[in-house]
């Protein structure tokens, strides 16, 4: 793992606080206490708000933060004030060993998460939970459909029968088997039946794509 950048954001205790950590902490600190600091951290894995960062002109920061891509961590005595733009919720007081692993359990949990979750289309693939969201309705899909589906969306062109079976299922191009089309009329049909959707998949004489 990186030496993970992490930027704070609260009162001169706090983050005076934090620089007396310094080195004892297995990321990398820089302590900020002013607002307009925030538009200039996008070069950090993490930022760690304190919350009394809010004390003065709550809705600009507030703003500001919320249009954060990092991952956004508040740091609080109150296990109540987890508000829905942060990613994870700091319970304070806390001590160095706890910190060093909340950062890079932080870092690691949103990295997994990025990697589980795909957009396709209008749609979400879930690749834990082994669903296909849109907006409030999911399918349950098999290993075998979310690794068909990868194979459709990273390929700019419509990919045939066997490069599929070779790629998805370890058959040797040209085997005598019908495994692709009966999956992908599976799939396609409970698609349709919860989606209403009978253009997610499509094929051409080339072969199939989305």
């Amino acid at each position: 793992m990186h030496k993970i950048n992490v930027a704070t954001f609260g009162s001169k205790n706090f983050n005076t606080s934090l620089e007396e950590l310094k080195d004892h902490l297995n990321f990398k600190l820089i302590t900020f206490h002013d607002d307009q600091d925030i538009k200039n951290s996008n070069d950090f894995d993490i930022l760690i708000v304190h919350e009394d960062f809010f004390d003065k002109d709550k809705f600009l920061k507030k703003t500001l933060i919320t249009n954060k891509k990092q991952i956004k961590i508040l740091a609080s005595h109150s296990r109540e004030s987890h508000s829905n733009f942060f990613n994870d919720l700091l319970c304070l007081p806390t001590c160095i060993r706890d910190l060093n692993l909340f950062v890079e359990n932080s870092l690691i949990k949103s990295n997994f998460s990025k990697n589980s979750s795909i957009n396709i289309k209008d749609y979400i693939l879930d690749k834990n939970e082994k669903k296909l969201i849109k907006k409030n309705l999911h399918i349950l899909l098999t290993e075998k459909e979310i690794q068909l589906l990868e194979l459709l969306l990273y390929s700019s062109e419509p990919i045939n029968k066997n490069r599929i079976l070779k790629e998805v299922w370890k058959y040797a191009a040209g085997a005598d088997t019908h495994t692709v089309e009966t999956h992908i009329y599976r799939l396609r049909k409970k698609i349709k039946s919860v989606f209403l959707d009978e253009n997610f998949i499509l094929n051409n004489k080339y072969g199939y794509l989305l």
